[in-house]
């Protein structure tokens, strides 16, 4: 028996043998057409076409993250940009095939030297390069392998494409040599609810055939288990399967300390599963998707009714609606279409809100409005409101401000910036709440693009250094009396979220499919050791320590309440 260590995507453990992700296809022979560049053009039209309209039609299938992912894809794919490279190829001679193997890669240096969302997008015009190449040769696309019976999965990494409809009566585990803990392979495969451990780059060496256990709790993968391994394993899935399907119960520590567990969304549409799943409420939801598909500004009566259909499906719980977060990798023509070197340090945020400001004001009008129409006619949510990428005291004074105008009477911030964290004193004096995003907390403390794969390694929420701003906010909530939730994707590490908690989050915000496993966990602590586990945590020197630290003190505490 060996073990792979890597990261473990949520409590999870599987079994099964390996069956791997086929080979890329070979890059298309460098010779001339032998039928014209008109032909060739009519060919690599068709293909690209077909591709695209594939694409979107597997995203309309998978739904929720997938479908903005696979959407994203299409447009790239049919990109007037990319058109011209690859007829400025086939003009030169080049095959159809040749064109796209040239023109893609071309296209996706660029996308990779500007950053940001389009880079971030760079990676998947691999796997779409490859699928207009087999729609050219009339071949099938590489993709995921059908062994004809259940297996685990292992790749390098998972393009969207076939993350979004993984077949998961076949699929028993994930496994990349590539990702992180953000990276889409890890946020489709903790939505979909697939055991999954990422970035285990000694998993490329697995055979294919050989059984494996798949465990994501413990973050590694067992090579050549025993039959009393293997027997274990199937004993855990199946505790675990069980307190899947036991009563849900609202999320508390086992002293009774409630720590709310709360649903990221971005669309209204998902409310219903998310309380299904069992979301208490809405500790994000993401405006964006009213925006992002638009020209223009949608109207306040759009908006409004979003906004209500949103807060009827919450009546009696929290929602917490984000202010449109636009800018870095979100851009927005409409809201700021200037030049900025480096997006992510620029005009985003509440920062871009504030130059426009009345889109700001048009959706607090819509938010007001639709919170009043859904309190006429029954029980009301209870609507609070929070502004993205705040940095300084005086931009909280102005938010909470203008949301008072509008009658918004829970009004508070994203803690996204480390200046934010650090005068979590003095912030919280003038909002009534913060929510930190641990995503980008993490990217600004650690320096690192968390859309830049050379600095993925950097981009965990597990730094001690990020750990310790999110501790200086917690402490300043309890000090003040105002409520600190955690809405990035930390929330969603059940380990994590016990440390979260221990150092001051008041409740937790997640991917509804792990609401689940957060539950669980949480009832196997008290808030003292809650605390104490985060303090292991805190005392490493690195990212990889404080896990490893604070699970030992996870092990060590329940040893000792036994």
């Amino acid at each position: 028996m060996t073990t792979i260590p890597g990261v473990g995507i949520g409590l999870g453990v599987a079994q099964g043998p390996v069956a791997r992700m086929a080979e890329p296809l070979p890059a298309p022979d460098d010779e001339p057409s032998t039928i014209g560049a008109e032909a060739e053009t009519e060919r690599v039209r068709e293909a690209v076409s077909a591709v695209a309209r594939e694409l979107e039609e597997r995203g309309a299938q998978a739904g929720g993250s997938a479908r903005d992912v696979l959407e994203a894809q299409a447009m790239i794919a049919e990109d007037p940009s990319l058109e011209s490279e690859l007829d400025a190829r086939i003009s030169a001679g080049a095959t159809a095939e040749r064109a796209v193997h040239e023109a893609f890669a071309t296209f996706r240096e660029t996308l990779v030297a500007v950053g940001g969302y389009l880079g971030e997008r760079a990676a998947d015009l691999d796997d779409v390069a490859q699928r207009v190449i087999a729609r050219l040769r009339g071949v099938p696309a590489p993709g995921v392998p059908d062994p004809g019976h259940p297996f685990v999965l292992v790749a390098t990494d998972l393009a969207p494409a076939d993350t979004a409809l993984l077949d998961l009566d076949q699929v028993l585990a994930l496994i990349t040599s590539e990702g992180g803990p953000t990276s889409h392979t890890a946020i489709l495969a903790r939505e979909k609810g697939i055991v999954a451990v990422v970035g285990a780059a000694a998993a490329a060496d697995l055979a294919e055939g050989e059984t494996v256990i798949v465990d994501a709790a413990a973050g590694q993968i067992i090579t050549s288990p025993t039959e009393e391994e293997l027997q274990r394993a199937r004993n855990r899935a199946e505790t675990r399967a069980n307190a899947a399907s036991a009563p849900i119960t609202a999320g508390a520590l086992s002293d009774g300390t409630p720590v709310p567990l709360l649903a990221n969304l971005g669309k209204p549409e998902a409310a219903a599963d998310a309380v299904t799943q069992g979301a208490e409420g809405v500790g994000l939801f993401r405006t964006e998707f009213l925006f992002l598909s638009s020209t223009n500004a949608p109207t306040v009566d759009q908006q409004r009714e979003s906004y209500r259909q949103l807060l009827s499906e919450f009546r009696g719980k929290k929602v917490v609606v984000r202010a449109l977060d636009a800018g870095a990798d979100k851009p927005l023509a409409f809201l700021n279409d200037a030049h900025e070197e480096n997006p992510a340090l620029g005009l985003r945020g509440l920062r871009a809100l504030r130059a426009n400001e009345d889109i700001l004001r048009e959706q607090l009008t819509a938010l007001a409005a639709a919170d009043a129409d859904v309190r006429a006619d029954g029980e009301g949510a209870d609507l609070w409101v929070m502004a993205p990428m705040v940095a300084t005291v005086e931009e909280t004074s102005y938010f909470v401000g203008l949301a008072r105008e509008y009658g918004i009477k829970t009004a508070g911030i994203m803690i996204e910036v480390p200046a934010a964290a650090l005068l979590a004193d003095r912030v919280l004096r003038e909002a009534d709440f913060a929510s930190i995003g641990t995503n980008d907390l993490t990217q600004y403390t650690m320096a690192a693009d968390r859309l830049l794969g050379s600095v993925s390694a950097l981009q965990d929420p597990w730094h001690p250094a990020v750990l310790t701003l999110i501790h200086t906010a917690g402490r300043a909530g309890a000090e003040l009396g105002k409520p600190v939730g955690i809405c990035g994707e930390a929330a969603a590490d059940p380990l994590l979220a016990v440390v979260l908690v221990g150092l001051g989050a008041t409740s937790l915000s997640m991917a509804p499919s792990a609401l689940a496993d957060v539950r669980a966990i949480l009832l196997q602590y008290t808030l003292a050791d809650a605390r104490r586990i985060a303090e292991a945590a805190l005392a490493a020197p690195d990212a990889a320590s404080a896990r490893d630290a604070a699970r030992a003190a996870a092990t060590a505490q329940k040893e000792t309440n036994r």
